[in-house]
């Protein structure tokens, strides 16, 4: 247990209807920073949520105390160091207090929680008609700052995320990962107690999770913020952490030092055999396929420029390479949803092969193709059984209904009892990892003979990521099915990919197995594609 604390955990249970978390003991120090490793749905984020003091999230039992430093004079609180020293807002001194989060009435409770700090996962908390400056000067001038030291910081926080670029842009036209580097650096300029992230990186691209990833390292480890990190990839938390707990199922399994907690979590990680399977004929053919746009920023942009592939019935093949490459452009046109400027696209559906750049050849084949968009959507008025069935125009009696829907959550890494429990669940109150599984299932349950899979591995745990590679090889076995995987995740190409392409610059500049892809990739590429690097 930490010496000097600053947030306690005493016995404390919180329960839902068919989930329990059970924490009975956790102190986390002054700028020390605590990772939670765990599945989808091992509870990690309710206790994020549980610690920020949020409404839904009040314990049946036990206490969260934070040790902080309180004015008696105004009530403003800081970090337990400036304890004994002079208050910044009105000149008091700063007194010890232990604050009861649970026990304090709501009122005092939501003032407290002013000066804790929560990234959450997909949810942009930010002033969508405000430019990126104007958002981050908002958040220095409710922290204290005006003037020139407002004008100073809010450059340095904007440099620290690599935002230089869009300082004038409105936050509504920022991508999701422009708009969780302004959040960041709005909760970084609060100078909070304590700064909570819930899988801060989960749902990035690896260049920008490399850079929210250093920016948390500098902005609040080394700036000495006590933090609690989430996070189901053991890398992240094994670098960021002083220690770590483990949950699973709401229960801790294992707490302590980084390494040996993490050594155990990775033990846990099953190799996946890739069984020898015989591939039939071509299937997919692509013949110097050509996609331009032209960009007032970039020019003239050569998303696609003159490639060529074949894909065979019941293959797994990649189509790899980095953010910008052309990998989702290209699947876009296999898929029937862009045409090409230029080349030759066509699908065999029997013994026919479907020109798709012929509109009506173009419709039959789109049939037989589902595709797994990597900004996927659920409906968020809809349980997972109705979004799996009549919310996709999947009309069965029930009780065949529920059956089906259950084979290919199973299929996509859910146990039987788990895929009993989420059927009546609504998509927000599922775990990000659990949304991305359910978003694969509904393309599967459609039963298309060619599956496109544009990042199917984004927002996955190590542990459902084998599930679902072991998945999608049973159903190639099972069901005949032709799978084109579009990844940065050269890891999950090696785990199922006959063979794959990689892709720089809209070109296709090597074809062949999977470790013969892993020969040619530039230093960068390793970095980013390879999690072993």
């Amino acid at each position: 247990m930490a010496e000097s604390w600053v947030i306690r955990v005493e016995d404390l249970v919180l329960s839902f209807d068919d989930f329990t978390l059970n924490v009975p003991e956790v102190e986390v120090g002054e700028k020390e920073v605590l990772g939670i490793l765990g599945t989808s749905g091992a509870g990690k984020s309710v206790f994020l949520h549980c610690l920020k003091g949020l409404d839904d999230y009040r314990p049946d039992e036990g206490k969260v105390l934070y040790r902080v430093a309180k004015c008696e004079e105004c009530g403003w609180r800081e970090r337990p160091e400036f304890i004994g020293e002079e208050c910044r807002k009105c000149g008091g001194t700063m007194e010890e207090e232990i604050f009861d989060l649970w026990g304090a009435p709501d009122r005092e409770r939501k003032r407290f929680r002013k000066r804790l700090a929560i990234m959450f996962q997909r949810t942009f908390a930010l002033y969508e008609e405000m430019t990126v400056i104007e958002n981050v000067l908002k958040a220095l001038e409710e922290a204290g700052y005006s003037g020139e030291e407002a004008t100073e910081r809010a450059i340095e926080l904007i440099k620290m995320v690599k935002l230089e670029h869009r300082i004038t842009h409105l936050a509504r036209d920022l991508s999701g990962g422009e708009k969780q580097r302004v959040v960041l650096i709005r909760q970084l300029a609060k100078e909070p107690i304590v700064f909570l992230a819930d899988e801060p990186t989960g749902t990035l691209d690896p260049q920008t999770a490399a850079i929210v990833h250093r920016a948390l390292r500098e902005g609040v480890k080394e700036k000495g913020i006590t933090m609690v990190i989430t996070s189901h990839w053991p890398e992240v938390i094994e670098d960021l952490s002083d220690i770590v707990m483990w949950l699973e199922n709401g229960e801790v399994v294992e707490m302590g030092d980084p390494k040996e907690v993490v050594s155990k979590y990775v033990e846990m990680l099953e190799d996946v055999e890739k069984p020898e399977v015989e591939v039939g004929e071509d299937i997919i053919r692509v013949r110097d396929v050509k996609k331009y746009y032209y960009s007032i920023e970039r020019g003239l942009v050569k998303a696609v420029d003159g490639a060529s592939l074949d894909v065979k019935e019941k293959e797994i093949y990649g189509i790899v390479g980095l953010s910008g490459a052309g990998k989702t452009t290209l699947a876009k046109i296999i898929a029937g949803i862009l045409e090409p400027d230029e080349g030759e696209v066509k699908i065999r559906i029997g013994d026919e092969w479907m020109d798709m750049t012929v509109p009506q050849e173009r419709a039959r084949a789109k049939m037989y193709i589902g595709m797994l968009h990597q900004q996927y959507t659920l409906y968020p008025h809809r349980t997972v059984l109705e979004n799996l069935t009549k919310a996709i125009g999947l009309e069965l009696p029930d009780e065949l209904a529920k059956m089906k829907v259950l084979h290919v959550l199973k299929a996509v890494g859910f146990s039987e009892e788990e895929a009993q429990r989420i059927l009546d669940k609504y998509p927000d109150e599922l775990s990000e990892g659990q949304r991305h599984r359910v978003a694969l299932a509904q393309v599967l349950i459609r039963e298309p003979r060619i599956l496109i899979l544009d990042e199917p591995t984004g927002t996955m745990d190590p542990i459902t990521m084998r599930k679902v590679a072991k998945s999608i090889l049973h159903s190639r076995e099972e069901l005949d099915q032709t799978y084109v995987i579009v990844t940065h995740d050269m890891d999950f190409v090696l785990m199922v990919c006959d063979r794959a392409s990689l892709m720089r610059d809209g070109k296709i500049v090597k074809t062949g197995d999977p470790e013969e892809i892993v020969k040619e990739l530039t230093p960068e590429e390793k970095e980013e594609m390879l999690r072993e690097g």
